[in-house]
């Protein structure tokens, strides 16, 4: 493989809003009736769970008000409505007692036991709950803050400051030399898992420039040939992963102690174990051997 394709990606994230969703501000203007409740507790969120032998199934409680469930709310964000039915994030108490029925659940660990729709929601629900919860008072004088019902924003009444929810932009990108991948293990990752590079956007510069940079200070090589490849939300926090492919130019790899544990080169017949496919740099992985096929 000498030259790879030009980068297309071919799957949907899955924090991807889903068809029939219309974001909403306003909670008077919600439609009457049952909605979806995106409850959470620090990064567990609330889910309906039913045990029959050793099977779970595990879904979103849908009902007027959480308090119905006897569950109490701190409090709430309209998201909007999934197919006319209104869809809410809320924060729970810290000593929430779970009823019967509920559990809570890492968000991460809900891949592929949501259906695609309500998990992509509760990305965006986890966000808005976790600005709610972070921006009760003005940065500027610390008056409490306001929520407009016209648009995503709080609002300080005494000095007029804004804020709306945060967004961390962070470039994650695959680098490639002929048919081999450069991949790097950090030390949060898991057991003998290597990925793609990453970093977030420092003020001033451009999307290409954070690419080249963080390769260059994590890694120690000089890229070539940066190409936009997609982008999906990663609510953990509240990033937004801009993905793109490079192509290697010069260098030998020298990496930053502080960020990274090892890196080397692979072909896609020696990779390490990878991240799974809820991440973006697994589709800038699978994208890698599927172009040199």
């Amino acid at each position: 493989m000498n030259e790879l394709a030009a980068p297309d990606m071919k799957e949907p994230s899955p924090f991807a809003m889903p068809s029939g969703f219309i974001a909403g501000v306003d909670p008077t203007a919600a439609p009457a009736g049952l909605g979806w409740w995106f409850g959470f507790c620090g990064s567990r969120m609330l889910v309906t769970l039913k045990v029959e032998g050793t099977q779970e199934t595990i879904g979103i409680p849908q009902v007027e008000t959480l308090e119905d469930l006897g569950v109490r709310v701190v409090r709430s964000q309209y998201l909007g409505t999934l197919v006319n039915s209104p869809c809410y994030g809320a924060e729970l108490p810290s000593d929430l007692e779970l009823p019967a029925g509920l559990d809570l659940r890492p968000l991460r660990n809900l891949y592929g036991l949501l259906g695609d729709p309500f998990f992509a929601l509760a990305g965006r629900a986890t966000q808005l709950v976790e600005w709610d919860r972070t921006h009760q008072y003005c940065g500027c004088c610390a008056t409490p803050m306001e929520q407009s019902k016209h648009e995503r924003v709080k609002c300080c009444p005494q000095c007029g400051f804004r804020q709306y929810p945060r967004l961390s932009p962070a470039v994650i990108m695959l680098v490639s030399r002929g048919s081999e991948v450069l991949l790097a293990r950090a030390p949060r990752f898991r057991e003998g898992m290597y990925s793609v590079l990453a970093g977030f956007v420092e003020p001033g510069e451009s999307l290409e420039e954070t690419v080249a940079r963080e390769v260059r200070e994590e890694v120690g090589v000089e890229i070539k040939d940066i190409r936009y490849f997609g982008s999906q939300p990663w609510p953990f926090p509240n990033s937004l992963m801009i993905g793109f492919t490079a192509r290697y130019a010069s260098g030998d790899i020298v990496v930053d102690p502080n960020e990274i544990e090892t890196a080397g080169w692979f072909t896609k017949d020696s990779l390490p174990p990878v991240p799974g496919k809820l991440s973006i740099a697994r589709q800038l992985i699978d994208w890698f051997i599927a172009a040199g096929d």
